[in-house]
């Protein structure tokens, strides 16, 4: 892989990680409403909507660039192959 396709690859990357930091927003968001009016169906529908999409989006993002969490499944253990925070990378 040359720079290109590295600078390509971690544009996608944070673009990804920046739509699923979006959508956990507005589910949580969305659920913190519909604590206090459950029977809004159109947040109903969003809140089921913004929630299929997180998970599609995590899956998608996991079979590119590894784990989210250490509640995710894999068949390599890569948290150490990441920079720490600290280092300049992600969390």
């Amino acid at each position: 892989m040359n720079n290109e396709e590295y600078k390509c690859n971690d544009n996608l990357k944070e673009e990804m990680l920046m739509q699923i930091r979006e959508l956990k927003f507005a589910v949580v968001e969305l659920a913190e409403y519909l604590d206090t009016k459950p029977d809004d169906r159109r947040a109903l529908y969003l809140h089921n909507e913004y929630a299929r999409k997180l998970r599609d989006l995590e899956d998608k993002y996991q079979k590119m660039f590894g784990p989210l969490t250490i509640y995710c499944p894999c068949n390599k253990w890569r948290w150490l192959e990441e920079p720490w925070p600290w280092e300049g990378g992600n969390y």
